[in-house]
């Protein structure tokens, strides 16, 4: 059975030491974000390796990795699921993305969000009606939050700005640091293709912003309130 060999071969990459390091690097101890996450320690090159060579294994498996409680089987299962949406008939693509959506509670840190919303649900929501992203936004997990805003990094590289803006403001007041992050980011990204589209939405803005998030979105060449996110 596919599923048996893959962890076979996910425990044979796997290090202690490295194990134990991501373990604190993804804050899993009590009352972190990752709290009770398990790690095999295996380098994210290796796991995309993999992921490569059992791209073919059947859905059903996917999904059984992608809810394992074992950080690298998850993050293997959305590598997967990422390849087969990439390759995929419509009708395929629809399937993952339901089967994503449904499964979110197993995305749950930001590595296993970033590979894998803007591919998966940015994609597929190009060209449809973005209100699945507007209650991704509203949502009290923290990571179907993460994967709002996220998500729309496809948009920014097809140089359509409006829905990241606009789960931008929606998470303006968001109390958690790894959303000011994001949406630093998202801003940031929409700044290097649209300077002036960032600078309109940071005057209008960057006072109601966390200061992460406003140093997330000016990290690179950006002057636009230096004086104000020094205060």
């Amino acid at each position: 059975m596919a599923i048996n060999e893959i962890r076979t071969e996910l425990k044979k990459l796997g290090n202690k030491e490295r194990a134990q390091a991501s373990q604190r690097y993804f804050k899993t101890g009590p009352g972190e974000y990752g709290e009770g996450d398990i790690f095999l320690g295996i380098k994210v090159p290796d796991l995309r390796k993999l992921a490569k060579a059992y791209q073919d294994i059947p859905l059903p498996d996917v999904r059984q990795l992608l809810k394992s409680s074992v950080h690298e089987e998850r993050l293997f299962s959305l590598f997967v699921l990422v390849q087969a949406y990439a390759k995929g008939n419509e009708s395929v693509k629809r399937r993952i993305y339901k089967l994503y959506l449904k499964h979110t509670r197993f995305v749950n840190n930001w590595d296993l969000v970033d590979t894998s919303a803007g591919h998966i649900v940015g994609h597929f929501l190009v060209n449809r009606s973005k209100e699945p992203l507007y209650g991704l936004a509203q949502s009290p997990v923290l990571w179907e939050r993460r994967i709002a805003i996220m998500a729309t990094s496809y948009f920014v590289n097809r140089h359509e700005f409006a829905e990241t803006l606009k789960i931008s403001k929606m998470l303006l007041s968001d109390a958690e640091d790894l959303i000011h992050k994001a949406v630093g980011w998202m801003l940031r990204e929409v700044g290097k293709r649209d300077l002036q589209t960032e600078e309109g939405f940071l005057k209008r803005y960057y006072k109601k912003m966390p200061r992460t998030m406003l140093r997330y979105a000016i990290r690179e060449n950006m002057k636009i309130c230096k004086t104000e996110e020094d205060k």
